[in-house]
């Protein structure tokens, strides 16, 4: 048969356009960059203030991930597996903190944590106070992410083949038995892609945490205090270690969930 060497146009065109969303995406990194000379890398990694921001967001957002985990996976499991009523509403409330403006998200937050509040005034006899406190920050960077997880974490359990979990029920197998050795299992990989998506999304969280927390400073906004104090040529250095750091992390976890891919 002759070869039809007439270009593929429609393929080209998506070539086009894919290469222009790349762009928008990468220019403004490689920008940061390219602005930021290697003495003012090595300057920004070295300030103390930097440093210590940059660990209280990784440790915080991670906390509160693997925290609010522990309720999040089986609650996605039963949105998964069980028809209710009112659950649509139930699934419209979940994306809530995904919807809203994330300053009213840490306004609404404040109202909860506040130390007049109810569960302030609690926590007060315990010695414990959410405001200006990394508990407070892990908080508002869990309620902000939390969608994440559960919508992802949900969508792995709905592509587990529901006669698997029945037929091993029908054999004796307990419901946590099942959970444990099928379902979860199964849908590990929409869970551990929920788990970095919360993280990231906390990571990156600034709105909600301003308003919770301004001190101690997480590097989001530590990089919104220097611009607002300084400018742009002392807020750019911090944002592009910050980006680094999260960069090489994230690569790292990429390649980890490759392997275990491959293997």
């Amino acid at each position: 048969m002759p070869r039809n060497n007439k270009p593929d146009v429609f393929r080209l065109i998506f070539i086009f356009v894919g290469g222009l969303i790349l762009l928008f995406i990468i220019a403004p990194i490689a920008g940061i960059f390219l602005n930021t000379s290697a003495g003012d890398f090595l300057k920004t990694g070295l300030d103390k203030e930097v440093r210590s921001s940059i660990w209280l967001t990784l440790w915080t957002s991670m906390a509160g991930t693997l925290l609010l985990s522990i309720a999040a996976i089986p609650f996605s499991y039963l949105m998964a597996r069980k028809d209710f009523p009112f659950k649509s509403i139930i699934l419209a409330i979940i994306d809530i903190p995904v919807i809203i403006p994330h300053s009213a998200a840490g306004i609404a937050i404040l109202g909860v944590l506040a130390p007049n509040s109810f569960i302030g005034k609690f926590a007060a006899k315990l010695g414990i106070s959410f405001i200006g406190n990394p508990i407070g920050i892990m908080i508002a960077m869990a309620f902000v992410s939390i969608p994440f997880l559960i919508n992802s974490a949900k969508n792995g359990f709905e592509a587990v083949p529901e006669r698997l979990e029945k037929a091993a029920l029908s054999l004796g197998a307990s419901r946590s038995r099942v959970f444990f050795s099928i379902s979860l299992p199964l849908a590990y990989r929409s869970i551990i892609t929920g788990l970095v998506m919360m993280w990231a999304r906390g990571l990156s969280e600034f709105g909600a945490v301003i308003i919770v927390a301004y001190n101690p400073m997480i590097t989001p906004v530590l990089i919104y205090q220097r611009f607002t104090a300084f400018g742009l040529k002392y807020a750019r250095p911090v944002a592009a270690v910050f980006i680094l750091v999260v960069l090489v992390i994230f690569m790292i976890l990429r390649f980890i969930s490759r392997e275990k891919r491959n293997a």
